[in-house]
C-alpha cells in the first residue's frame, strides 16, 4: 500500500536522478498504462494540452488497458515531476 511518504521520497528520488543525468530543457517520454475507458485516456491527454506533446495510444491485445506514451519539451525536473502528480488523479493509472 502506497503512502503519501512513500510518493514524497520517489519524487524526491527522481527529482535528484533527474537533476543528475539530464540537461534541461530535454525531450522527455511519459509512458502510462490506463483502464481503457476514452475518459480516462481524455483525462491524460488534457494534462498535457497546449504543450506541443505527441501522444500516441495502443490498446492490449484484451482490450482491458490502454498504454499512453507522450513526448514533450520539459524544462525542469520540477516540471516533470508536476505532470506525473496531475496524471495520479486519474483513477487506476500506472506510470511507468
Amino acid at each position: 500500500m502506497s503512502t503519501k511518504n512513500d510518493s514524497q521520497a520517489f519524487y524526491a528520488k527522481l527529482k535528484t536522478q533527474l537533476e543528475e543525468t539530464t540537461q534541461f530543457p530535454t525531450l522527455y517520454m511519459y509512458k502510462f498504462i490506463v483502464p481503457s475507458s476514452e475518459s480516462k485516456i481524455q483525462q491524460v491527454h488534457k494534462v498535457f494540452d497546449n504543450m506541443g506533446a505527441v501522444i500516441d495510444t495502443k490498446q492490449s491485445s484484451k482490450g482491458t488497458y490502454t498504454s499512453v506514451t507522450i513526448t514533450v519539451n520539459m524544462e525542469s525536473a520540477d516540471a516533470i515531476i508536476a505532470k506525473y502528480k496531475e496524471v495520479s488523479v486519474v483513477e487506476g493509472i500506472i506510470s511507468l
